[in-house]
């Protein structure tokens, strides 16, 4: 086939649905049936995946007819050789062939093209990409760099002044750091190495140092372990030594550990009494009692103790159903628990000249917070029991207002009455048997102070706070042991006074005197003896004229002949610091009392007024027996210096015996009843 023939033929174009068709056009020609015909229109709505394919087989067929057109002229084989030409011809001729590459050709070039513009806009996207990416990373990093924190911001360098005063030129180089911050940083990070470079060998010093310490210390341990045991052999072979010498230190080392488990207020009381007793007061003994066992249980953990309740309370629900306790049973236990004494007491036991012995017991009330006490008495010789001593020395009454208005029978602490009105209690006297006198100079003596007037409006304070003040047991400690010592012989001395008495015998019998004791006892509001008497001379028996004033009340009879004298005598607590009272009323003649009698009164003065003449020696614990003699002194003047009634035949019944300068003067005719000693003659005052 020549180039000519295929010159003259018209080329057929590929149509739109892939059948041939004539000539060739161009961009926008149109065709035979007035339609334009667009490559660029048909690539763009044509698959180019179905192109290459097609593009592809067409490309195969003509491969292989050519090559089977080359075997055939190689085995010289004519007639299939024009077969395969005419075949071959039949495709090329028509231009099908030819024309379906050139419309592949085409077809497939925009694609390919487009294809390639998308990778390289692919390329340079993913390209700008990564540039962001290494903008952002950049962008990162300088933030990092802008926020980094080195660890020496952390240190605490010490100040310029003192890096430049400290440190040696070599590392602080002022000429350099002065002027570059950089350099001088890292010159006072230098310095602060250096230090602790120092400071770690000294520590390695020290712990050596301590390892050596640890060792000699554990050597000393082995030592004192070991020496414990030949200390108390020690002890237990110098016991016969100590009892002999007086000096009971294994008994006194025993006492102070016991003294640990004491309440603040009877540790105070126990340190602050054998403090005194060591210093000024041999005599003072002061030791503990009671459980150590139950005072330690005090003090066990509450966590345990509920756990033991708990399962206690289990035990019993198993084995019996309780039963509910009435109202009146929770009130009698709530009693209890609230007048619940600590185990621990402190007993003090304060010895006399005379070998008579008070015994104090303090007890601590744990739910009050008061101190109690109890006294007992122990003499030396063994004492008559006269109905007229009475309770001189009865534990309720010894210690009765040993300061003023101090009657220990109200508590002192103003919280107690609340704590009383939620379990029916009125008053603490009607417990003091059991418990204790609350007295205030006991509370003192413990370090417990409270204000004394009780508040109406304000909550008890909580109970769990305990405090005691050493220096106000210790100001009191001295003036209260010298009061209870006092009182002790000022009663004793009393009650031989009050046993001469019962005994009815003349105090001082030496001195001639008419009026003799001729009855005595006890005195009462109830008395029938003291009917006669002014209600006065009562009001201290009665208790209402003196508010805790809790005296002895003695009746004491002088019959001298036809006169009865009888004396009322109210004896305070205070006794010999107060005077004893005396109400007088005479049977002789009529009846005569201060209130129908001059003199009478007088003679009450002269006992009840004048008692300092009469007090004697210190301490003057006799002023009753001289107030009794002084009384029957006046009485022989009284009866002496009474006009003789001339009606009456015979001698008079009291001639005059004392020597009186006058016998009666002013218009109120007063006898004259001041005892001029030594000179022995009687005047007025």
């Amino acid at each position: 086939m020549s180039s000519e023939s295929s010159k003259k033929r018209k080329p057929k174009v590929i149509r739109t649905d892939g059948a041939p068709q004539e000539g060739k056009r161009g961009k926008g020609d149109a065709d035979q049936d007035g339609r334009y015909y667009s490559e660029e229109g048909e690539v763009d709505v044509r698959d180019p995946i179905k192109d290459y394919e097609l593009y592809r087989d067409t490309c195969q067929e003509l491969q292989r007819l050519m090559a089977e057109i080359q075997e055939l002229k190689s085995r010289g084989i004519k007639d299939n050789v024009r077969r395969s030409l005419r075949a071959w011809g039949e495709c090329v001729g028509d231009s099908g062939g030819v024309c379906l590459l050139e419309g592949g050709d085409r077809a497939s070039s925009p694609a390919v093209l487009l294809l390639q513009a998308k990778q390289k806009v692919d390329a340079y996207h993913l390209q700008l990409q990564n540039l962001l990416y290494e903008v952002m990373h950049l962008q990162k990093e300088i933030t990092k760099c802008l926020e980094f924190k080195s660890k020496h911001e952390e240190i605490e360098l010490v100040s310029l002044e003192e890096f430049y005063r400290e440190a040696p030129p070599e590392i602080s180089r002022p000429a350099i750091t002065l002027s570059e911050p950089h350099q001088q940083t890292l010159a006072r990070l230098d310095w602060e190495l250096e230090q602790r470079k120092r400071l770690a060998e000294k520590y390695k010093e020290c712990l050596t140092s301590k390892e050596k310490i640890l060792k000699e210390i554990e050597v000393k341990k082995e030592y004192l372990s070991s020496l414990q045991p030949r200390l108390n052999s020690i002890m237990q072979a110098s016991l016969p030594v100590q009892e002999y010498l007086f000096m009971p230190f294994d008994q006194a080392h025993k006492q102070y550990e016991t003294a640990r488990h004491l309440p603040p207020p009877l540790y105070v009381l126990f340190v602050q009494a054998s403090a005194y007793g060591q210093a000024c007061d041999k005599k003072l003994v002061v030791a503990i009692e009671g459980s150590v066992e139950e005072a330690k249980a005090l003090y066990k953990p509450p966590e345990d103790s509920q756990d033991d309740e708990s399962d206690s309370d289990a035990e019993e629900e198993q084995t019996t159903k309780r039963r509910r306790p009435t109202l009146g049973v929770q009130l009698d236990d709530k009693r209890k628990e609230m007048l619940k004494r600590h185990p621990l007491s402190v007993t003090i036991d304060l010895k006399c000249k005379d070998d008579n012995v008070l015994h104090l017991t303090f007890y601590y009330l744990m739910n009050l917070n008061v101190m109690t006490v109890k006294a007992k008495v122990t003499t030396a010789v063994e004492m008559t029991t006269a109905i007229s001593a009475g309770d001189l020395l009865s534990p309720d009454s010894l210690l009765n207002c040993l300061y003023p208005g101090d009657h220990g029978r109200r508590t002192p602490n103003p919280a107690n009455q609340f704590q009383f009105d939620k379990v029916g209690i009125q008053t603490l006297s009607d417990y003091v048997t059991e418990l204790g006198h609350p007295y205030v100079w006991v509370q003192k003596l413990g370090g417990l102070h409270f204000p004394k007037d009780q508040p109406q409006a304000l909550p008890p304070a909580p109970q769990h706070t305990v405090t005691a003040n050493n220096s106000l047991s210790a100001s009191h400690m001295e003036l209260t042991v010298k009061l209870l010592r006092s009182r002790l012989q000022s009663r004793l001395a009393l009650h031989k006074q009050f046993a001469s008495l019962g005994e009815c015998q003349a105090p001082h019998p030496s001195l001639g005197t008419r009026g003799q004791v001729h009855r005595v006892s006890l005195l009462t509001a109830a008395d029938p003896h003291t009917r006669p008497l002014p209600r006065a001379a009562l009001g201290g028996l009665e208790g209402k004229s003196r508010p805790g004033w809790r005296p002895q009340g003695l009746w004491v009879m002088f019959v001298p002949c036809s006169a009865k004298l009888q004396a009322a005598v109210v004896v305070n607590p205070g006794y010999s610091t107060l005077p004893p009272v005396f109400s007088l009323c005479l049977n002789w003649k009529g009846e005569r009392n201060s209130s129908n009698d001059d003199n009478i009164r007088a003679m009450e003065s002269e006992v009840n007024v004048n008692y300092k003449e009469l007090w004697g020696p210190k301490p003057g614990y006799q002023l009753l027996t001289n107030q009794l003699q002084r009384l029957c002194m006046v009485l022989d003047v009284y009866l002496e210096t009474e006009p003789h009634d001339t009606s009456v035949e015979g001698p008079k019944e009291f001639p005059q015996e004392k020597m009186c300068l006058r016998l009666v003067r002013g218009p109120m005719r007063l006898k004259p009843f001041k005892f001029n000693y030594p000179q022995g003659f009687f005047s007025h005052r």
